[in-house]
């Protein structure tokens, strides 16, 4: 955009000064909502959230100190990468403490904030799971990247100096993770973190039972008592619905702020809301002996709403294209043959059929989420702005006070 074409804007120093920028801060005006925004670009937003770094570091270093003088204190003079009183323990521990303290913290900050365009939308009623998902994240993170170093550097030692820096380094990337976590909760976090969860859980179940040859039984054996850690597998499932859950309860609050709510979404929503607590029910009820009849009705059941919600987005979806709605029919014409496919000819195989219906399924709701993004995100467009601050009028004189001023 040419300097002459920029928009520009006049206004008083006084609502100026609440832009917290200067007359060199680039900004931008956004229209969204029938509502005019102005603010700092985003670059430079970003740049004034120092405390999103000091935090962090300062956390990490007041947690350095007091293990490394715990260390002192059992008299240790070498510290392994991996083990019980090692580098790994300890940032685990203290990581996944100290993550979910700040991300508390900020996100509280930032809720609170009139300012805040990420956070607001996500409602207290959702914050506990999202909580508990980011510090299963967390968690499993660092366990894997201590694992990873652990098998590449089997039996390293170090001293105590140089065990506490490595510490602290890893304490800050993990609190710097989750502060910025934090500060950008939104949709697409949200969907993010729904397909973290449930990759990452199900790869790490099926890895624990490799040796078991889970393949051939069916994807539901990793839920079962034969299985090895079953709890981490059901409880992804149940993690993976309850983000859902929350994901759908901000989507849907956007869309009925922008669209004016009807009986078309409120069903959309139910349907989509019902489709993430079975999912949930098939953690909740594995494929035991006790829950075999239950647990085949649920999954049956997720793969009817499935096929209800394609078949029903013609008339549920607000502003649908021609090509996501052809393409979601073509996903339900394959899960169908594939159903029929197993159910006549025993091809493909149960487990295959699984794996393989669940990763079209899960996908196309992840390409439904981001339609519904989409939606809410149509009509805001931003333009840079050049803003002007208007010159402060003289003080008035002293026979004029107590009258009004224009």
């Amino acid at each position: 955009m040419k300097e002459q074409d920029q928009l520009k804007v006049t206004m008083p120093a006084g609502v100026y000064a609440q832009l917290r920028g200067d007359l060199e801060t680039p900004m931008q005006l956004t229209i969204k909502n029938d509502r005019i925004v102005i603010q700092p670009a985003t670059s430079d937003r970003l740049r004034s959230s120092w405390p999103a770094f000091v935090w962090p570091a300062a956390v990490s270093l007041i947690a350095a100190i007091g293990v490394f003088i715990y260390w002192l204190y059992l008299g240790v003079r070498t510290i392994p990468m991996t083990g019980g009183v090692s580098i790994a323990s300890f940032t685990i521990g203290f990581g996944v403490v100290c993550g979910i303290g700040l991300f508390v913290g900020f996100f509280i900050q930032s809720r609170n904030d009139p300012e805040n365009r990420f956070s607001k939308a996500v409602y207290w009623r959702n914050f506990p799971v999202i909580v508990v998902a980011f510090a299963i994240i967390l968690g499993m993170a660092l366990l894997g990247i201590f694992w990873v170093l652990g098998t590449l550097f089997p039996g390293t030692i170090f001293d105590p100096f140089t065990a506490i820096l490595q510490f602290f380094v890893f304490m800050v990337l993990a609190n710097i993770f989750m502060v910025q976590m934090a500060l950008r909760i939104n949709a697409t976090t949200l969907s993010s973190l729904l397909t973290i969860v449930i990759v990452s859980g199900a790869v790490i179940s099926m890895a624990s039972n490799g040796s078991r040859r889970w393949w051939q039984y069916n994807l539901s054996f990793l839920g079962t008592k034969l299985a090895s850690n079953a709890w981490q597998f059901n409880l992804t499932l149940v993690m993976t619905a309850l983000i859902m859950v929350s994901l759908v309860d901000y989507l849907f609050v956007q869309l009925n702020a922008q669209h004016r709510k009807s009986w078309r979404l409120t069903t959309l929503r139910l349907l989509l809301t019902v489709a993430a607590l079975d999912l949930g029910l098939i953690g909740v009820f594995p494929n035991n002996a006790q829950f075999h009849v239950l647990h085949d009705q649920v999954a049956a059941f997720l793969v009817t709403l499935i096929l209800i919600l394609i078949i029903g987005l013609r008339w549920l979806l607000p502003e649908v294209s021609k090509q996501f709605l052809w393409g979601s029919y073509a996903v339900g014409v394959v899960e169908f043959l594939m159903n029929m496919g197993f159910r006549l000819f025993r091809y493909p195989s149960l487990t295959a059929f699984e794996v393989q219906g669940f990763a079209i399924g899960f996908a196309w709701l992840l390409f439904l989420f981001s339609r519904l993004q989409n939606l809410i995100a149509e009509g805001t467009v931003a333009w840079p702005v050049v803003v002007v601050c208007e010159p402060e009028l003289e003080a008035p004189q002293s026979s004029q006070k107590g009258q009004p001023q224009d």
